[in-house]
């Protein structure tokens, strides 16, 4: 199976370098090519890929605002965020808007072509330690209110649940929870699964954010080795 790919920015040389990329791929197949979030959100509901591939910074309407709009709909492809800068704060604000992770622009190919086809299996692009270097940095100011709308259930989370949220939250991998916690690596992926099914989130980056929301995780003191 090909997956269908849209690819939105605004720079029209970046965008074809982009495309030329995915589309020169077995598995891949570009859909449609946005020069603003309007128009991306236009062609993601008329095309319906399985991946967007978004830059930020647009105008008509910019990246996070788009992703939103997309992530909101009924059967929404995931969005790949892509940004000029590692913390950028308006990478934060797309993950809150549904993103599933982020790369930069100058990323090699091939971790943009395994990006796209991580987030289209339902993961995160997001290394651990680039969770808790991110995290970190976005914690360290006043914590966000929770969208309006948005009143996640955790007391229907059992208690191995809730910890391994609060272990993703903290950024480590699915080996060092069942390592941590004394189980096996697929008890942890079903305790994951679970508990994003339970809180309607769509990926662990999803689950970090609202972990931090909710006061379940704090980020590192200053010094501490991450």
């Amino acid at each position: 199976m090909s997956l269908n790919v849209l690819v939105v920015d605004d720079q029209g040389i970046v965008r074809a370098g982009f495309a030329a990329v995915i589309d020169a791929e077995e598995d891949m197949t570009v859909v449609g090519e946005a020069a603003d979030g309007a128009a991306a959100v236009r062609l993601a509901e008329e095309l319906s890929p399985d991946v967007v591939v978004m830059d930020v910074r647009m105008p008509e309407l910019d990246g996070i605002a788009a992703t939103r709009i997309i992530t909101g709909r009924q059967d929404a492809p995931r969005v790949l965020v892509l940004t000029t800068f590692d913390l950028d704060a308006y990478v934060f604000d797309a993950l809150r808007a549904g993103a599933s992770g982020f790369l930069l622009k100058d990323v090699h190919p091939s971790e943009l072509l395994q990006g796209i086809r991580v987030v289209a299996a339902g993961e995160s692009v997001l290394a651990p330690s680039a969770t808790r270097r991110l995290i970190g940095h976005y914690a360290s100011g006043p914590r966000a209110a929770l969208p309006a709308g948005r009143s996640p259930d955790l007391d229907s989370l059992t208690d191995s649940q809730r910890g391994v949220l609060t272990l993703i939250a903290a950024g480590l991998t699915n080996a060092e929870i069942a390592e941590q916690l004394g189980i096996t690596v697929g008890t942890v992926k079903s305790h994951v699964n679970a508990l994003l099914r339970k809180l309607g989130l769509r990926d662990r980056v999803q689950a970090t954010i609202l972990a931090y929301d909710l006061g379940l995780a704090r980020p590192n003191p200053p010094g501490t080795h991450l």
